[in-house]
């Protein structure tokens, strides 16, 4: 039986894989995003990139934040080898929006920013309140979740080797930098 320490440290390069393949996506085939939720109007990158390289026993960080960030230094990063380590997400439906940000290293959330939503506190208990939005955090979450299914089951076929790495890579060499 594998130690759970040396698993996690051993398997940590799928996250980043993930994030880094999510970002491919985005840019290459937003309709994926329609298939595993209809009423997703936009997903994408939002105000923060952090991408490693590790090179031997160095680990180079590359850091890109701001409202409406330039990604061209993160592409480069990813041209010298590097991956995505943590992502700001934005999604969007008609009805809501948002924001949070997902590490590869363990796929955790942080700073999950919910929409603004009018409440009636005349007409709405405390617990009805609450469940909208308990609802609302849990769409972020299984939309993630989904994708990583998606991820998992490209990851694992034949089809990475032959044909996603392939075009991942022309993604990032053709970026014009």
């Amino acid at each position: 039986m594998i130690d759970i320490a040396i698993a996690y440290q051993r398997y940590k390069f799928i996250g980043l894989e993930f994030l880094t393949w999510l970002w491919f996506v985005l840019e290459t085939d937003p309709e994926l995003f329609r298939e595993i939720d209809s009423e997703l109007i936009s997903c994408r990158v939002g105000k923060r990139l952090v991408l490693e390289n590790r090179k031997k026993d160095q680990l180079e960080t590359v850091t890109i934040k701001g409202d409406a960030p330039g990604l061209e230094e993160a592409r480069t990063a990813l041209k010298k080898g590097a991956m995505i380590a943590e992502m700001d997400l934005s999604m969007k439906t008609a009805q809501l929006a948002w924001d949070f940000s997902i590490k590869g290293e363990n796929l955790s959330f942080s700073g999950l920013r919910l929409p603004t939503m009018r409440v009636n506190e005349a007409e709405e208990s405390i617990d009805d309140i609450l469940n909208e939005r308990l609802r609302v955090m849990e769409n972020a979450i299984c939309m993630t979740d989904a994708l990583y299914h998606r991820f998992i089951k490209i990851r694992i076929s034949r089809n990475w080797d032959e044909q996603v790495v392939p075009r991942v890579h022309k993604w990032i060499t053709s970026q014009g930098i």
